[in-house]
């Protein structure tokens, strides 16, 4: 008689754990994004940390290979690579050449700034010198795309950040992640090198064949994948699945080509996304089937959770001065002082921010993730493999320090949105609590920011009709800021359902109002869409509001 064997190897039990918490993440992610806004990334990470070396131990990566650094090189690579793809494809017509001047100081005098800062901080906090810290202060430059992807989906990102501020964060994200190649190299070279020498070999190497031929390959790869795949199109011979799928297979083949002949690979799928979609066709037929989108999701999910089970945590000790409390000021450093001052001191002459609480967003959200673990592990494999490097410390130093700061990063600004909608809840209910809101002079009527959900093509926009809904809790209690005006433009759509919940003793429940008035104010420069709800211009009582999208023009159930 057979026996039945129980499998607890790491073979079985990784697509399990993985498996399993993509899952059930999915079954309440709407209400972890959109009611919490809570990142996936800052989950995912968590939950790494528990199954992995540190907690739990059901997973550990170190058994996997023979070398756990190539691993998380590569998977880094392949996340990075998708991720920019998309970036690049989910960007306006002509969106680099028609923005050009805000992403030319947004990459290179600003990320250069972000650059000396991050190495600045390194070397005071490590006492070395600033070549060493130069190395290091590169890896954790760029912006992540894969983080700013978190932060610039989902309802805050629709409701509070206009269109324009999220394209081109999208855009730096991007961009900036192939080239911190130069930054890194520019250290590199001159440890290895004589100056001129260094100098040289750096314009020649990183300048001319890393990041120029892989753009020039980029643009005419993206040139002829969107000829090929439209002419497919036409003729019908490529089905949808091939089709949704064609941008990231693109980028597969883009990764292996260029790490082949060694150019910059993450550059180079960043400006194919571009070329790809230059036109705008592939965007606009692949924008509403969220497949790109699914996909990325799964990639960025499985990489934190592996991310978090190999965070090394024996690392930090007094040895080689990683102390936990000199990693914490690092880290509180680099995220306060590395980006947003000099946002905030520059964004005026930055054409796409306008205001300064756009700035202030732009600077705060310039997160720091899968890219900065691929450079510092780079930079390990660049002085391993140059014996004559003059790497001090670097080596060392360069990989713990970094992966503390993606965990500071991505704890940091997963959990920076709910703070900020908490503090704006609390204020609002202290706001009701002193009687300011529920007594509005006659005329008055209520302005509560909506999840109104909004098609942008181009400069042209539609605004669905909308159900209105009447219910027993308040809008302090549903967590969105209140408003007041007296000016509203007054829209009707098609009606409308009235229930009324236990408290609203004041509504009358048999009567069905004769007509529900909407006005709204759609402002994109300052990311604003909000709606006025009134019954006979005047909210009666405490209710939630909440707008619906009724594209399909049924009555709501």
């Amino acid at each position: 008689m057979g026996e039945i064997h129980i499998q607890t190897d790491q073979l079985q039990l990784v697509p399990a754990l993985i498996g399993g918490f993509i899952f059930f993440l999915g079954l309440c992610s709407l209400i972890a994004k959109e009611r919490l806004y809570l990142s996936e990334t800052l989950l995912a990470m968590v939950y790494g940390i528990i199954i992995g070396p540190r907690a739990l131990n059901w997973i550990n990566p170190a058994g996997w290979s023979s070398n756990e650094m190539v691993l998380s090189q590569e998977f880094s690579r392949y996340a990075l690579a998708v991720e920019v793809m998309i970036a690049g494809v989910t960007l306006p017509k002509k969106y680099v050449l028609k923005e050009w001047s805000s992403l030319v100081m947004l990459l290179l005098p600003i990320m250069s700034i972000m650059w000396l800062v991050s190495a600045a901080i390194i070397k005071f906090a490590f006492q070395m010198s600033f070549l060493h810290a130069l190395a290091i202060g590169a890896c954790v430059a760029p912006t992540d795309p894969v983080l700013a992807n978190a932060i610039l989906k989902g309802m805050f990102a629709e409701t509070h950040v206009p269109v324009r501020l999220r394209n081109i964060l999208t855009a730096e994200s991007g961009a900036n992640d192939g080239l911190g190649y130069p930054f890194l190299f520019f250290a590199l070279y001159l440890m290895r090198l004589p100056g001129g020498q260094a100098i040289g070999t750096w314009f020649g190497v990183a300048l001319l064949y890393q990041i120029a031929l892989s753009a020039v390959i980029g643009i005419i790869a993206g040139f002829i994948a969107r000829k090929a795949l439209r002419y497919a199109e036409t003729a019908g011979w490529v089905d949808k699945e091939s089709f949704l799928s064609s941008s990231i297979t693109l980028s597969l083949l883009l990764v292996g080509i260029c790490t082949i002949i060694g150019t910059d690979d993450i550059f180079c799928c960043f400006v194919a996304g571009n070329s790809f979609t230059w036109d705008d066709w592939f965007r606009v037929e692949t924008e509403d089937t969220g497949l790109q989108e699914a996909l990325n999701g799964l990639l960025s999910i499985s990489f934190f959770i592996y991310f978090g089970t190999i965070i090394p945590w024996s690392s930090y000790t007094s040895d080689n001065m990683l102390d936990p409390w000199r990693v914490v000021v690092i880290v509180t450093l680099i995220m306060v002082l590395r980006r947003l001052p000099t946002i905030m001191i520059l964004y005026k002459i930055i054409p796409a921010i306008r205001t300064w609480q756009e700035a202030l967003f732009a600077g705060w959200f310039g997160p720091i993730g899968v890219s900065a673990i691929f450079y510092s592990i780079e930079t390990i494999k660049q002085l391993d493999d140059n014996e004559h490097s003059n790497g001090g410390r670097v080596a060392d130093l360069v990989y713990p320090t970094v992966c503390a700061i993606v965990f500071g990063s991505v704890l940091v600004h997963g959990v920076s949105i709910p703070l900020v909608l908490m503090g704006k809840r609390v204020k609002t209910t202290l706001s009701v609590s002193a009687g300011s809101i529920w007594n509005p002079p006659a005329g008055l009527s209520f302005r509560n920011l909506s999840t109104w959900k909004r098609r942008n093509k181009d400069t042209k926009r539609t605004q669905s009709d909308a159900n209105i809904y009447m219910g027993a809790m308040s809008p302090v209690e549903s967590g969105l800021p209140i408003y007041a005006s007296n000016s509203p433009g007054i829209i009707t759509p098609a009606f409308h359902q009235h229930t009324a919940g236990p408290s609203d003793s004041n509504i009358n429940e048999s009567a069905q109002p004769p007509s529900t008035d909407i006005a709204f104010q759609d402002n994109i420069d300052k990311g604003s869409n909000s709606y006025i709800a009134t019954h006979n211009g005047i909210l009666a009582a405490p209710s939630r509001v909440v707008i619906a999208d009724t594209h399909d023009k049924k009555p709501a159930s």
